[in-house]
């Protein structure tokens, strides 16, 4: 069994054999420090494992989703290099983790999704988004390069040329736009959020498991031959653009 007990930034709860996971820093719009994201690199891997859940949904506690990672309180009381390898160390093992989970997971977009955040978000099998969610790659905008996943997710959503523009301008998108290019599923009214990632993972749960499972594992081949190609590149380029803040 699973112990999801020891988290501290991401909240858990099972019924039905679906697992609902919740970004859970509300105050800062589930914005992402070392710890919790060294609990997303780990999430996933345990819900993977989890005999007693066939399904994921994941969704942000309070008025947002996930404001991408903590660039203000997450470095500002560390040493900035020190947090940088903490995370950076990690970012390829939270998206592997998430490309070798077979299982369905489905996100609910409830506000505001940018940096990691909508990377998070995206490569999820089924984006759901409220009415109010905004979502975009703003890493440009505080001057780094969108290296922790958007570069290899956004062109296969949404084009190249078309990626490429959103990526380098850091533009937010409300959801109805999203839904018009193709970066999210389904759009819904806020309120009817939760009911409708409910009701999307109990059709997944209610369907044959190998079947479900194994139509992913073969999709996701083009997700992870696309991450070979420019992950580690990307990633090193973030990480040549944050030391450049710092110098």
């Amino acid at each position: 069994m699973v112990d999801y007990g020891r988290y501290r930034f991401i909240r858990f709860e099972k019924h039905e054999r679906i697992l609902a996971a919740t970004l859970n820093r509300p105050e800062s719009l589930n914005s992402v420090t070392a710890e919790m994201h060294e609990e997303l690199a780990e999430m996933f891997s345990d819900f993977s494992r989890d005999d007693e859940a066939d399904v994921m949904t994941l969704t942000g506690a309070g008025r947002g989703f996930c404001s991408g990672a903590d660039l203000k309180g997450g470095f500002s009381a560390q040493d900035p290099h020190r947090v940088a390898d903490r995370i950076f160390r990690d970012a390829r093992r939270l998206i592997t983790s998430i490309l070798e989970t077979d299982k369905p997971i489905i996100a609910g977009v409830n506000g505001p999704a940018a940096g990691l955040g909508v990377t998070l978000a995206l490569f999820c099998d089924i984006v759901i988004a409220s009415e109010r969610a905004r979502l975009g790659d703003t890493h440009v905008k505080v001057g780094l390069v969108a290296g922790d996943g958007g570069a290899a997710i956004w062109p296969l959503l949404v084009g190249v040329n078309r990626a490429k523009e959103l990526l380098m301008t850091g533009e937010m998108l409300d959801a109805e736009q999203a839904l018009r290019i193709g970066l999210v599923n389904h759009v819904v009214p806020h309120g009817e959020l939760a009911r409708a990632v409910q009701d999307k993972a109990r059709q997944l749960a209610a369907g044959n498991a190998f079947a479900v499972r194994a139509t992913k594992r073969a999709v996701n081949v083009y997700l992870k031959w696309m991450v070979n190609q420019v992950f580690d590149l990307s990633l090193v380029l973030e990480r040549m653009s944050f030391d450049r803040l710092l110098s």
